[in-house]
């Protein structure tokens, strides 16, 4: 039996060398872009051939000790869920882009509908007992390469995100001004916070649907 399993390692050695050789050439890709991009934006102070759009996150709170918890199967059904959770509230204009590891990511021209259907996501994951969710959103110039989009937004989102606290949702500045007052969403009073990876303090407001009683 060791020697056929040996035999049938082998065999897949050419498929899996092909496989990996596609899957390093596309995270390449993804990272020369994302720095091209980068790198535009600081030398001119904007974006060329960027226009204006709202990006949100949202990931799954403490997923790395649930992974310690749950076999890989169900962590994987776990990140599934969430994926399907999300693409069941999003409506045009709203785009859902992708999954990372335990995050989505939605983009939107609309600053409003992005935030309502990120809000909506929030409480349909506390209604299904599903594990808390924290979100970030940000606005500004991006652009898209193949399905995906680059830009400062996306970055801000990000880092946003991982500073909401559980069961939270965290808005940018930017995305603020963008969103301004809307019916049936209560707004903190912003604070300055320093995040990783960005230069200035960033004013985040915290967004949460209004209670009616």
């Amino acid at each position: 039996m060791a020697e056929a399993f040996e035999a049938l390692a082998r065999g897949t050695e050419p498929l899996i060398d092909s496989l990996i050789r596609e899957l390093a050439r596309l995270a390449l890709r993804h990272s020369f872009e994302n720095e091209a991009v980068g790198a535009a934006e600081r030398a001119s102070g904007t974006l060329p051939g960027g226009r204006p759009i709202t990006v949100a996150f949202a990931d799954l709170v403490g997923f790395t000790q649930l992974g310690e918890a749950l076999p890989p199967e169900e962590l994987s059904e776990v990140a599934t869920r969430l994926a399907n959770l999300t693409r069941d509230v999003v409506t045009e204009p709203v785009h859902f882009v992708k999954t990372i590891g335990d995050a989505v990511m939605l983009v939107s021209p609309d600053p409003q509908q992005l935030l309502a259907a990120v809000l909506e996501l929030m409480e349909v994951a506390a209604v299904e007992e599903f594990p808390r969710l924290r979100a970030g959103v940000a606005s500004g110039l991006a652009v898209t390469r193949g399905g995906d989009w680059y830009g400062s937004p996306v970055n801000l989102a990000s880092r946003v995100t991982g500073a909401a606290p559980p069961g939270t949702v965290l808005v940018a500045e930017t995305a603020r001004a963008a969103i301004g007052d809307v019916a049936g969403i209560v707004w903190s009073s912003g604070r300055a916070q320093h995040l990783r990876g960005v230069q200035d303090e960033v004013r985040l407001f915290r967004a949460s649907l209004a209670r009616v009683g």
